[in-house]
């Protein structure tokens, strides 16, 4: 069995197979009808690993955002089956997966998505305010050390750099000791240096709290942060990496720049 075998076979299992924190089982995502139809998922199974970094890539219109968002509870899918957990999201009424989200689900996104008149802390541990729930004061703490903000708790977004204000988002995520984090693009708004912190902070959460993390990234080199990478092409994952690097997720990326392949 090739290497690329071995690590689809890792990646890719149905519902039940495995320790996942999240799994899909034959999703499809459809968009509109008739000639303006579009198929941005077609039937894909895959089971996110517990405790592991997953990066998610393909080429524009490859399907990798409405992966996330469906395996997030963000977007409804046309057909199949969710899980978080052993909870199957496409069963759940609005309320129960509004409560979903809020207890097991964590987001990064690409805007900070900070509330500009709360303070660092206070934007770390809103999602649990708001929920009425305390913070577990040691976990709390760990956090905050991890991600270093602890000399700028009381300070407001306006007055963080982009790469704190992303490691408050990112401390924010890992507050409520979530299932899974789902971070899309959470580097895209950050120079260089600044991306590379919060991505080696996504990087120890995972190997030194346990973390489970799904990033959509188009960059092979915040990719190579990750243990291992999905590659989807026309709504289908076609390819898994173990232990990437940025030079093989490139070479690997270029494959799907041919004419003809991941086109839409």
């Amino acid at each position: 069995m090739t290497d690329s075998a071995r690590s689809t076979s890792d990646a890719v299992a149905a519902p039940g197979a495995g320790d996942f924190a999240a799994r899909a089982h034959r999703i499809s995502k459809v968009y509109g009808s008739g000639d303006a139809r579009v198929i941005a998922l077609d039937g894909v199974t895959v089971g996110i690993p517990r405790g592991r970094f997953t990066a998610v890539m393909g080429p524009s219109g490859s399907g990798k955002s409405t992966l996330m968002h469906c395996m997030a509870g963000l977007d409804a899918v046309s057909e199949g089956e969710v899980f978080i957990g052993d909870t199957e999201l496409t069963r759940l009424r609005d309320k129960q997966l509004t409560r979903l989200r809020r207890d097991k689900i964590g987001f990064i996104f690409q805007a900070f998505n900070l509330v500009p008149t709360l303070t660092a802390l206070e934007n770390i541990t809103l999602p649990m305010d708001i929920a009425g729930r305390r913070p577990d004061p040691a976990w709390l703490d760990r956090v905050i050390d991890t991600v270093g903000l602890r000399p700028r708790l009381k300070h407001r977004p306006s007055e963080l750099s982009g790469g704190q204000q992303q490691r408050v988002a990112c401390a924010r995520a890992l507050a409520s000791r979530p299932e899974i984090i789902f971070a899309d693009e959470p580097t895209g708004n950050l120079d260089s240096r600044s991306g590379a912190e919060v991505l080696s902070f996504l990087r120890d959460s995972v190997r030194e709290m346990g973390q489970t993390i799904v990033m959509v990234t188009h960059d092979p080199s915040a990719a190579a942060y990750s243990d291992q990478v999905l590659f989807l092409t026309d709504g289908q994952i076609v390819d898994t990496m173990q232990q990437p690097t940025a030079e093989r997720v490139l070479e690997r990326m270029k494959g799907f720049e041919l004419p003809g392949v991941g086109a839409r």
